[in-house]
């Protein structure tokens, strides 16, 4: 029976970690003596459906999650968001759980409410605050804030404030470090996962300043060194907890998407008005989120969401209270969308790799309350600007405040098995690859209906 670490960098990217992986000592040994790889998400590649893709090898048409928050069946404005308590699927910890194994979870999105499991849990960034029940046992919190003080869940990571943003983004991650060598030192397990929001934070309110590609990076600006500076601190992290695990004890490094610059926004709701799919009533002002305004749903045919990706919801008589499309014409009028949106061009009229999906296109399984189409505008270069009003269809600037990064396709995979420590470079490894790798390492029957292969099996 081997023991399991996995820490888990949100948002981590190849192109720093493995293309600058001599600045990080103790990432490098991980790399030196096990295996890595771009590490593929999954659609859509959004924190959440991610890491639970990872922890319960389910898509998330399997899991019925496309995002952080869901539209409840039948109407226009009224959401669900997709809380720990929402998963139904099998994870890692409960699967171990069951053959009287124990888990040890730190920030594992999503884990608020903290849900039952033979183990220790403490909660993640969509915790409301401190000041609710965040850990599993209950009595686990009042034993961390007695040596940590209040858990600090997450950041305000899109203001303009970066000093102060610096700062609290390494007191968050100093605190998590320390809890975590805590509950490895002091609590039983056989599984343990740690996931650090920090990463992902970090890229969103300071990948200009880094990134000598992105259209507003400035050569010697105040934050050019604020990312590998963040990425240096968390590898001295992960090398004080290493020194902590038994000798046998295996170890991963994963992320659950990369990350890219931001082109812009793309005005999605505006573009649906200016097509006719869309009929607003009176002026809007500049900024407004659709869920404000007041549409002409007798004279609406769609809507969307905006994000890192887009969903697209078309307004179908006898689905939606006030649905304007026949339901023997959906798929007409999903296709027709479907064309237009992908023949959309960028601001210059340069052609954009922007791919609109039916959901079951992508899926084997679709479950839950998904959209009628899932929209990654340019590959996922261009934000979807759900807002509107504004002057132009094309936004330079994220409309919901400063976030100058994308969500990208491949984030990272590293494995190191203490029993066979040769160097692999793979070319490529599924994030639903994981659950099925531990659960083969711990010695443990993979469930048939799992998706993914278990990397240590791989020559």
């Amino acid at each position: 029976m081997k023991k399991v670490f996995v820490i888990g960098l949100d948002c981590a990217a190849p192109g720093i970690v493995f293309d600058n992986r001599n600045e990080f000592p103790n990432i490098n040994r991980l790399i030196g003596r096990g295996t890595h790889a771009p590490f593929r998400s999954i659609h859509p590649p959004i924190t959440i459906p991610a890491w639970m893709a990872m922890a319960t090898g389910k898509d998330a048409g399997e899991q019925g999650i496309y995002g952080f928050r869901h539209r409840k069946p039948g109407t226009y404005n009224d959401m669900w968001l997709s809380m720990a308590d929402r998963f139904k699927e099998p994870a890692i910890w409960d699967i171990i759980g069951e053959k009287g194994l124990r888990s040890c979870l730190v920030s594992v999105p999503p884990s608020y409410p903290p849900m039952p499991l033979n183990g220790e849990r403490v909660s993640c960034f969509m915790t409301p605050g401190p000041e609710k029940d965040y850990t599993y046992p209950a009595s686990l919190k009042a034993e961390i804030e007695g040596k940590f003080g209040p858990f600090i869940f997450d950041v305000k990571f899109r203001t303009e404030d970066r000093d102060k943003l610096k700062e609290d983004l390494f007191r968050m991650t100093e605190q998590h470090i320390e809890v975590v060598k805590y509950l490895i030192k002091e609590k039983p397990w056989q599984f343990f996962m740690y996931v650090e929001i920090g990463v992902d934070r970090v890229h969103h309110a300071f990948w200009k300043f880094f990134d000598k590609e992105h259209r507003g990076y400035t050569p010697g600006n105040k934050y050019e060194n604020v990312i590998m500076d963040y990425y240096r601190f968390i590898d001295k992290g992960i090398g004080q907890m290493l020194d902590l695990l038994a000798d046998d004890t295996v170890v991963f490094v994963v992320s659950d998407h990369g990350v890219k610059p931001m082109k812009g926004a793309f005005c999605v709701n505006q573009w649906l008005v200016e097509k006719g799919y869309l009929s607003v009533k009176g002026p809007v002002k500049e900024g407004t989120s659709i869920e404000e305004l007041e549409i002409d749903w007798k004279n609406t045919k769609a809507w969307a969401w905006g994000g890192y990706y887009s969903r697209v919801f078309l307004n179908v008589k006898g689905r939606e209270k006030q649905g304007t499309i026949m339901p023997f014409r959906y798929e007409a009028w999903r296709d027709k969308l479907k064309k237009e949106i992908e023949a959309i061009k960028g601001p210059a009229g340069e052609p954009l790799e922007t791919k609109a999906y039916r959901p079951e296109e992508l899926y084997g399984t679709v479950k839950g309350d998904y959209p009628d189409l899932m929209v990654y505008f340019d590959d996922l270069s261009w934000r979807a600007a759900g807002t509107m009003g504004h002057k132009s269809m094309y936004l330079s600037e994220n409309d919901t405040g400063p976030d100058d990064a994308m969500h990208d396709w491949d984030g990272i995979f590293i494995m190191y098995d203490p029993a066979d420590p040769s160097p692999r470079e793979l070319k490529s490894v599924s994030i639903l690859d994981l659950a099925p790798t531990v659960l083969d390492l711990m010695g443990l029957q993979v469930p048939a209906g799992m998706k993914g292969r278990s990397v240590a099996k791989v020559g």
